[in-house]
């Protein structure tokens, strides 16, 4: 009998037990928050707040779990495609409306946790038990046979840490005498304010996303599940929306957009003010050590992302797929995580480019970054008035086509033309 454990019952923990539920004959995910209704997770502090789940990885949710998308859709999260159904602002103006191909489900965290929690767990040999890991068990003098528990100990021929970004594996690797990752990190001290409201018809989108960029306030509006819009304000560099019911709605009124003020101006208050504090992507270079074979890491314990881009979701589900083709033979750790590494760079440059775009954030700047980092402002700028332009970078926002498609020659040209407006 073979046993994987998996640390982590959020996105990328759910996702990895479905895939390792093909190859191994038991998969036991290890769960510290006994909370398995529709209410965030003390674990994951930001599952109240706006989370997007890109096109990129609703393609492959729905390549793991065919048909939740229309099963979320039938229990009433609104499904949409980006740019006609949805209104998105950058540098404080509308990109324009052109079809983009994709499709969007608007759900809140929890409610998309439940679907995915139910789901994997009708797999054969897969089980879901609540305990706090506390360390790895040792196999041999470079390899790991198991997790151990604040009560016991789980045998197991692989462990997948999927614990998120307050992952204690670095510190366990120490205490085998094994090393540590190295770190990246990008600070933008952003602070959330969320709060819900119910929503009543005749609205005519379902979501409005207002960028950070240039300024350092921005926020996102979108109807979701239950008759209900759920709406998040956020603010860079201590610029943090306030958490009072009056001065939230009027910090709404500050945005270079109008459309969430006048969304809760009318709409009836269904929760207080709800904060979180992201301090600042992190990026741990599990590649560029040697792991203990039977351990590998995915999700935010790996890669964790400025959330304003919406990339977490995305790109756990990117992670995952790697998993499921390195489990077609023996699962070499280094080969894994060297293969996660190439999309983690791709979201981090993506993450950390804008975020690096505003001079108050520290970080190396190199002549191709910034020379990179003005032709990306051209686009967006060109996105005002250029409907195909505006469709590509959208799709290469949402993970959907790669950054090098907004490199194409014809797109090049119109982004020149446009962008310099």
């Amino acid at each position: 009998m073979t046993h994987a454990v998996v640390l982590g019952a959020g996105i990328a923990g759910l996702l990895a037990a479905r895939v390792l539920a093909d190859t191994y004959d038991e998969v036991t995910i290890v769960e510290r928050d006994d909370s398995p209704g529709a209410v965030p997770r003390r674990g994951a502090p930001q599952g109240g707040h706006l989370h997007g789940l890109l096109d990129g990885g609703r393609r492959l949710l729905e390549e793991l779990h065919p048909g939740i998308v229309d099963e979320l859709a039938a229990k009433g999260a609104p499904s949409v495609e980006p740019l006609r159904d949805t209104r998105w602002y950058i540098h404080g103006r509308r990109l324009a409306g052109d079809a983009t191909g994709m499709r969007s489900v608007l759900v809140t965290r929890p409610f998309l946790e439940a679907a995915l929690r139910a789901r994997t767990l009708t797999f054969p040999g897969v089980s879901l038990t609540y305990a706090t890991a506390t360390g790895l068990l040792e196999r041999g003098p470079d390899g790991v046979g198991g997790v151990v528990l604040r009560d016991g100990t789980v045998p197991a021929d692989l462990v997948v840490d999927a614990s998120g970004r307050a992952s204690r594996l670095p510190s366990w690797l120490a205490r085998l005498g094994h090393r540590t990752p190295p770190e990246h990190r990008v600070d933008v001290d952003l602070g959330y304010a969320t709060r819900l409201y119910r929503r009543g018809p005749g609205t005519a989108f379902s979501g409005v996303t207002v960028s950070t960029v240039p300024r350092f306030r921005g926020g996102g509006c979108v109807a979701v599940e239950g008759d209900r819009w759920l709406v998040t304000l956020a603010g860079m560099l201590g610029d943090h929306p306030p958490t009072d019911p009056a001065g939230f709605t009027a910090w709404a009124a500050t945005l270079p957009a109008p459309d969430i003020a006048a969304v809760i101006a009318d709409a009836e208050p269904l929760t207080d003010p709800v904060p979180y504090r992201f301090r600042g992507s992190r990026w741990r270079r599990y590649d560029q050590i040697r792991m203990p074979a039977g351990l590998l890491a995915v999700g935010d314990a790996v890669c964790s992302l400025n959330p304003l881009y919406a990339q977490g979701m995305t790109l756990a589900a990117q992670q995952v797929r790697i998993l499921r083709e390195h489990l077609a033979g023996s699962v070499d750790a280094r080969a894994f995580h060297r293969a996660t590494a190439k999309v983690c760079a791709s979201a981090w440059g993506v993450a950390t480019r804008s975020d690096l775009a505003m001079p108050e954030v520290d970080g190396r700047r190199p002549v191709r970054t910034r020379l990179l980092d003005d032709y990306v402002r051209r686009v967006q700028l060109a996105a005002h008035h250029d409907p195909q332009v505006a469709r590509a970078f959208l799709r290469v926002a949402n993970l959907t086509d790669r950054s090098s498609a907004l490199l194409a020659p014809r797109l090049v040209v119109r982004a020149l033309a446009h962008g310099s407006r």
